[in-house]
């Protein structure tokens, strides 16, 4: 069986400033050519194909644009909802939908209910586990502890309980959305971290063929078995170093497979670029990103004048103006900005209580702040998915 494996649509969302939904339009243009002159059997979409839970009209008129074309090719797909999307609102209609081979999943008490798609050697089952809110699930779970790999631990012993009941040769594909540990992060990720832990071992996938991972933007294998396709265009400068693609995945009759990129058309490369704005303006170096969308960092001692007025006569596509003048971190004239870049909010309230009383937390102490950290996101979550 030849599935084609994308996540992280983020319809949507800009860049920068940038509408991208016309960049988005042609992914999706991309992806329905893809599966006809592949050949493609299935399609999995592995989470956050929205970029927030109440996404705008133009965005949804594109999904439904998507949902048409993939139906139209008569190939099956199979579509979880991630940390970004409303589960509850992306799965309206699922049953309806499904009868055109759309098939969502986007609810955690599916978990071990697959969809089963047959080829010439047998069935394939595949296994959808949406986006996995720890604290908004493991009383479904029946887990005591609220932590990522606790519940989806507990969500792969329904997917490995169920796989036993079927036929002998029965092959198995997992889509999932989660951080698994070996991942490599982007900026435009947003946290997912509970009980000061966001990652979770690959081995709490062990036992089927083929895992589809989505929440991590970059195109990456942990495994041989355990994939993330990333996602289909840049959302932050920190991508700028990416190749983004699709996973092409051959899943032969005995389970072993093969993996292959397929190339996502890029609307603008990026480039980030970094020196003094005299430096930045003159480089001959340069001259290949002028048509890129630049950031640009620049290091002069003192803020320059009109600096983006004076890039863009160069670099019209300039989108972001970072000043950061060359100092050592404890200089008093370094950003506060600069200062707690990289830092946890759990760090930066570690740091705080120990600038007021002079001692950071104890361990007790410590737990309390994660659990109040916690408790908030969690009900964030809950707000945003009742808007």
């Amino acid at each position: 069986m030849r599935i084609l494996h994308t996540s992280d649509w983020h319809l949507g969302r800009a860049f920068h400033r940038v509408n991208l939904l016309g960049a988005q339009a042609e992914f999706i243009g991309h992806l329905v050519t893809t599966v006809r002159e592949h050949e493609v059997d299935a399609v999995v979409v592995s989470g956050d194909v929205y970029d927030r839970a109440v996404p705008p009209l133009a965005a949804i008129e594109l999904f439904d644009t998507a949902l048409h074309r993939l139906a139209d090719l008569g190939v099956p797909t199979v579509m979880i909802s991630g940390n970004h999307d409303s589960a509850r609102r992306l799965g309206v209609g699922a049953g309806l939908i499904g009868r055109a081979g759309i098939h969502l999943r986007t609810e955690p008490s599916a978990a071990g209910t697959p969809v089963v798609l047959p080829d010439a050697h047998g069935d394939v089952a595949f296994y959808g586990l949406p986006y996995l809110e720890p604290a908004l699930v493991k009383d479904e779970f029946g887990v005591d502890k609220a932590g990522h790999e606790t519940v989806l631990g507990a969500a792969m012993d329904r997917v490995r309980a169920d796989l036993a009941t079927r036929a002998p040769g029965t092959r198995s594909v997992v889509l999932a959305h989660a951080f698994v540990t070996g991942g490599e992060a982007s900026d435009s990720e947003r946290d997912i971290t509970v009980g000061g832990v966001a990652a979770v071992p690959a081995g709490v996938f062990d036992g089927v063929d083929y895992v589809a991972l989505g929440h991590l933007h970059g195109c990456q294998a942990i495994t041989e078995r355990v994939r993330y396709s990333g996602s289909p265009l840049a959302y932050s400068f920190s991508e700028a170093g990416h190749r983004k693609s699709m996973w092409l995945i051959d899943l032969d009759a005995d389970g072993s497979l093969t993996a292959e990129r397929v190339d996502c058309p890029v609307p603008r490369p990026l480039a980030r670029i970094s020196g003094t704005l005299d430096a930045l303006l003159a480089d001959p170096e340069l001259t290949r990103h002028e048509d890129a969308w630049i950031e640009a960092t620049l290091t002069d001692p003192v803020r320059p004048a009109d600096p983006m007025a004076r890039l863009t006569e160069r670099f019209p596509h300039t989108l972001s103006l970072v000043f950061a003048p060359e100092r050592t971190p404890d200089d008093p004239q370094v950003s506060y900005a600069r200062r707690l870049a990289g830092r946890s909010d759990q760090q930066i309230a570690q740091d705080f209580v120990a600038h007021v009383r002079g001692a950071g937390p104890d361990e007790h102490e410590a737990a309390v702040l994660r659990e109040a950290f916690d408790a908030v996101r969690a009900d964030d979550t809950v707000r945003e998915v009742a808007r």
